[in-house]
């Protein structure tokens, strides 16, 4: 057995390959929403309850600035993945992929045998037979079951599977949450099941996008020409182009050429075109025809014409791919550190939110006796406990150099109890018995920092939740301090 037949025995199919990574997706779409830590999800955005849980982390609404982290996340990622490996995130990761491959490969050809075989994709079923259309309507019916799964799996990372199923029994007080599960469901329809890959090669904007990533060592199918020989020849103008489809005829033009025209990787492309033509936007990375000239050109004991390579080592001949070339490390670079930023602004999370306003009037005074006086500034603390628990929290106030202990807090005079996820009014009053400032021409606005935490079991506050807040405390000038007595 020649060299190259053996290496074809080892490899195992492109197609396989994908379907281990369809299964593994699948599994972490389906099984994310049902996997808790603390209580929280490893992706919920809920607009019901106005939170966000990020890698088990819940944030509130207000820290919503870590959005565009992840969408930045998202498509520079895909954005990467282009200028490396093509189109492969279409083949290999996309829903729209791999509901198709379920629908077509699996369901129509495997289960009820509505198509003939899986390596013939071009060929669609003969309606004109009564099974057939029995087929069909059974193939649509289960894929409608599954449809209104993946659109309750999409509901789970906005909805969490235990709330969704609780407002099912329940519905005609949810029907918006049902509308979007039915809609959804009925767009993959219609996609998987009538739009099919005219929506990869006509509607989905990044194929058209593709294009301005790819350099001369972006990896994809490709074929070889200089083995293979040159199957389209152009016509007159070069306008048209003219389909060398027999053997006899290809090595008439080129004796060298190994190309059988068997055309196993024509019918096999899911987005019909042929990958002999050279880099075409409609091709998706799926490697299907690789898989199909690796197993016609193995019974010739030769290896495939089309190959997972680049133009610089395929097509230009110049040498080896170069993968990790200056644009994909910049891409591994940006990605890495929008990662850390992530992570950092993610463990600075605040535990619990509080904002503080001051009350219109900015000061009362009060006198007493032997001369002496208070000043008192008000305001309406606005709080909310971001934890799963009731907690106790306090405030104390952080004064400039020289008046520490000079301001004090006299309301609320002892720790409050705050129940999660519920925005608690308090008034808070601070005082002063001592003269902070001496100015007989102009009120002093005397910048404080007010430290909120809560307390922990052993009566202390509480590291984790404690939050400094930078607010101002306005003491009277010494004509209005005196005069209101």
């Amino acid at each position: 057995m020649s060299e190259a037949k053996k290496s074809i025995k080892k490899s195992e199919p492109w197609r396989i390959k994908r379907y281990y990574v369809y299964v593994m997706a699948t599994i972490v779409a389906l099984g994310l929403p049902w996997i808790r830590i603390n209580g929280h999800q490893f992706f919920l955005l809920s607009f019901d309850k106005m939170k966000l849980d990020l890698a088990f982390i819940q944030f509130d609404m207000q820290e919503l600035y870590l959005m565009p982290f992840l969408l930045m996340l998202l498509f520079i990622g895909i954005f990467g993945m282009t200028v490396m490996g093509g189109r492969v995130f279409c083949g290999w990761v996309c829903p729209q992929t791999v509901f198709r491959v379920l629908y077509r490969d699996l369901i129509e050809t495997k289960l009820l045998h509505l198509r003939k075989r899986i390596g013939n994709k071009q060929k669609e079923p003969d309606m004109s037979k009564p099974e057939n259309k029995v087929k069909k309507l059974m193939a649509v019916l289960i894929w409608t079951l599954l449809a209104l799964i993946a659109g309750a799996d999409f509901m789970w990372y906005f909805v969490p599977p235990e709330t969704f199923f609780k407002y099912l029994s329940n519905p005609s007080e949810h029907m918006t949450m049902i509308g979007f599960v039915a809609g959804i469901a009925a767009f993959l329809i219609y996609d998987i099941v009538f739009l099919k890959e005219d929506f990869c090669v006509y509607v989905c904007p990044y194929s058209r996008v593709q294009s301005v990533l790819y350099d001369e060592h972006t990896v994809m199918a490709l074929y070889d020409e200089h083995r293979g020989g040159k199957i389209y020849e152009d016509e007159g103008n070069g306008e048209h182009k003219k389909l060398v489809n027999k053997q006899k005829e290809l090595q008439t033009i080129d004796p060298t050429a190994e190309c059988t025209t068997c055309e196993k990787c024509v019918t096999v492309c899911p987005t019909h075109i042929d990958i002999r033509q050279g880099l075409q936007l409609e091709c998706i990375n799926c490697l299907e025809c690789v898989d199909a000239c690796t197993t016609v050109m193995g019974k010739l004991g030769k290896p495939s014409l089309v190959t997972w390579s680049s133009d610089y080592e395929i097509v230009d001949r110049k040498g080896k791919t170069k993968y990790f070339r200056p644009k994909v490390i910049a891409y591994i670079v940006l990605l890495v550190g929008i990662m850390f930023a992530l992570g950092y602004m993610g463990t600075t999370k605040e535990h619990m939110l509080l904002n503080i306003n001051k009350e219109t009037r900015l000061y009362s005074i009060k006198h007493h006796d032997n001369k002496k006086f208070t000043v008192e500034n008000s305001y309406v603390f606005l709080l909310q406990n971001t934890e799963t628990k009731p907690m106790k929290f306090y405030f104390e106030v952080i004064a400039p150099k020289g008046m520490e202990g000079k301001i004090k807090i006299i309301k609320p005079s002892k720790p409050f109890n705050v129940i999660p996820d519920v925005k608690k009014k308090k008034i808070v009053t601070l005082r002063t018995a001592d003269m902070l400032v001496d100015d007989n021409r102009k009120d002093t606005i005397i910048p404080i920092t007010i430290h909120a935490y809560a307390l922990g079991n052993d009566g202390k506050p509480s590291k984790k939740v404690s939050v400094l807040r930078h607010t101002t405390f306005v003491f009277p000038k010494e004509t209005v301090l005196f005069k209101a007595k």
